[in-house]
């Protein structure tokens, strides 16, 4: 036995010598993130929120596997009541004000708004969008829009942008406001559908659906991203800079299958959850992996998603969202005009992009679809206020559950309901 000590007590230091670089980053890294989210738990007065299972489940369990202990959160019981929503609509340096207008078409109190203005963006730009929601009216009343104050760089074509996403989901599970699904948005995107609508529609379809385009046919983004080893510098550096390659490749991953898709997607709460807390690891190892991958966002949530048990068989396969792109597709969409305006309808998406923050487009989306008025949100039936005057409906509150869905709400079921049926659901799933 003493020998066998030895033995491994050399062993040991040996690998350690060997190994304490990258030892000591990974756990430095992994520690970090826990910190973080860890503080975020905290800061919710429900003390039950801090962890998501039993302790009891770990500490007092039989056998030596924790993972046989932890499992997805559970559907909460069928509730009466429309879902709820938590957002996080993202915006670069000098896109404030495109960001309050896709906020203001965007809101019902009853949803949750997570903002966030690239650190890149001047200290007054902040002010003012800072200034602004707490001005509000309606947003001050209901207090359910936040800022996120401690912003991160984004770089095109680098993991900051999935890191941002982690972070506003963190900060979302941190609430003590349930919610049901996370959307993220950028402020090139606006709605099609009034939260109304979305929340009508949503309402008679299962809570723990994650509607992500996804395929496992990578295709050429096997050479151009899977295969290239891309180091980001907003992941240590203050100053915004481009993404850069190393001259080393590396092959696929054998430990699990890659997907990939777009950028865009609605998630469920079980299944953020579980990105976030992660028990069986999935989720912290495809991280380390897409750290390094070109344009993580379009295959890091993909990827979890569909290598994870408890998950795959919750996949819709869509982003829900309008899109234009060339035939064979570039790196950007069209920017999306009047000439677009009926294609973006007969499409029942709830969402498209990209828009310029001004284009008169979004003016007749306002008037024809979303019935808002200038400066205001989009009214629903928890507006009882009068119109009069051009006076803003929604100054008067009543029953933030009450509904009123117009017809982006029979648009949208049937969008759902067509991605639900027996050729589309399964046989997409994962695939």
């Amino acid at each position: 036995m003493k020998k066998l000590k030895h033995y491994y007590h050399q062993q040991h230091h040996q690998q350690q010598r060997k190994y304490i670089v990258p030892v000591i980053t990974i756990v430095s890294f992994i520690s970090l993130i826990s910190l973080l989210l860890f503080a975020l738990r905290l800061t919710s007065p429900d003390a039950f929120l801090i962890f998501p299972f039993p302790l009891s489940a770990v500490i007092s369990a039989p056998s030596p596997f924790v993972e046989s202990k932890l499992h997805a959160l559970p559907l909460p019981p069928p509730s009466p009541l429309p879902p709820v929503l938590a957002y996080l609509i993202s915006a670069s340096a000098g896109d404030a004000p495109a960001l309050l207008r896709a906020l203001s078409a965007l809101y019902h109190p009853r949803n949750r708004y997570i903002l966030h203005l690239d650190r890149h963006s001047s200290p007054e730009e902040r002010h003012l969008l800072a200034a602004h929601i707490e001005r509000h009216p309606t947003f001050r009343h209901f207090r359910n829009v936040r800022l996120i104050s401690k912003a991160n760089l984004i770089t095109y074509r680098g993991p900051t942008m999935v890191a941002n996403t982690l972070h506003a989901a963190a900060i979302a599970l941190s609430d003590t406001h349930y919610w049901d699904w996370f959307i993220n948005l950028s402020a090139s995107d606006y709605p099609l559908v009034t939260q109304d609508d979305l929340l009508h529609a949503l309402s008679q379809f299962p809570r723990d659906l994650n509607f992500i385009d996804h395929t496992s046919d990578i295709g050429w983004k096997d050479h151009q991203r899977a295969r290239p080893i891309i180091i980001d510098p907003g992941l240590y550096m203050t100053k915004k800079q481009d993404v850069f390659w190393i001259t080393q490749r590396r092959s696929k991953p054998t430990a699990f299958k890659l997907f990939t898709g777009s950028a865009w997607m609605v998630l469920s709460r079980s299944f953020i959850d579980y990105c976030i807390w992660g028990w069986d690891n999935l989720p912290r190892t495809a991280l380390m992996y897409y750290t390094n991958f070109v344009s993580s966002p379009e295959g890091y949530f993909h990827t979890v998603i569909c290598n994870a048990q408890e998950f795959k068989n919750t996949t819709v396969n869509s982003d829900l969202h309008f899109i234009s792109w060339d035939n064979p597709p570039r790196q950007h969409p069209h920017y999306l005009s009047l000439d677009y305006m009926k294609k973006m309808v007969d499409s029942n998406a709830p969402f498209a992009r990209k828009f310029h923050g001004d284009d008169p487009v979004l003016d007749k989306i306002d008037a024809e679809l979303l019935s808002r008025g200038p400066g205001m949100v989009v009214p629903g039936g928890w507006c009882i206020g009068s119109r009069e005057n051009g006076s803003d409906p929604c100054s008067v509150v009543g029953n933030t559950t009450f509904l009123r869905p117009g017809p982006g709400s029979k648009r949208l079921q049937t969008l759902i309901s067509s991605m639900l049926s027996d050729e589309n659901f399964r046989p997409e799933q994962c695939v």
